[in-house]
């Protein structure tokens, strides 16, 4: 089945499929840390705009990829760029890397994890981060592709005290070993 899916840079037409990854993993992720309310009125619609502007406006300062599937749907993405509010020493930071929950286990986290790393490097990029949630077991992911826990903060998301970890990535080169054997550009 990984052999029919493809990493690659994505465009504003992957916005709806984007935004329906987005919704539904952040439904799967926060259920019963963030309000029922926010949940429901979360909407892939809403976030597809978004995302469509975000991709028409900031493609050449910010990477985002999209694991594709053979038949076009989108089953998870990432998004990356220059370190925001990072924490000293890093320079490039992941900013979101989702898998829908039916797609998740399939090696699809480490195809895009790989590719941001390498997104980062050619841009650049000597160190990279990413903040997961400290209780999320996928943190554990992290570990496994070579990242080290270098902090932790606590956060509040429409009201609820989020606790995350920092995982990074000090020298982006040499890159972890190729993912998803058949992997694009």
């Amino acid at each position: 089945m990984i052999e029919s899916i493809r990493i690659r840079r994505a465009t504003p037409d992957d916005a709806r499929g984007i935004a329906h990854a987005h919704v539904e993993s952040w439904r799967s992720a926060y259920a019963g840390i963030l309000p029922d309310r926010v949940m429901v009125q979360m909407s892939a619609e809403q976030k597809a705009s978004s995302w469509r502007r975000q991709l028409e406006t900031h493609a050449k300062t910010q990477g985002v990829l999209v694991a594709e599937l053979s038949d076009g749907g989108i089953a998870g993405f990432a998004s990356c760029g220059r370190a925001v509010n990072a924490l000293s020493g890093f320079d490039g930071e992941i900013y979101m890397l989702y898998i829908l929950p039916d797609w998740q286990e399939q090696g699809l986290g480490r195809g895009l994890l790989c590719a941001s790393l390498q997104l980062l490097s050619q841009g650049n990029c000597n160190s990279a981060l990413v903040w997961v949630l400290a209780g999320n077991p996928s943190r554990f992911f992290y570990e496994a592709m070579g990242g080290r826990r270098v902090g932790e903060r606590d956060e509040v998301l429409w009201g609820a005290k989020l606790h995350e970890l920092a995982y990074g990535w000090h020298r982006l080169k040499p890159l972890p070993p190729p993912c998803l054997g058949r992997a694009g550009k």
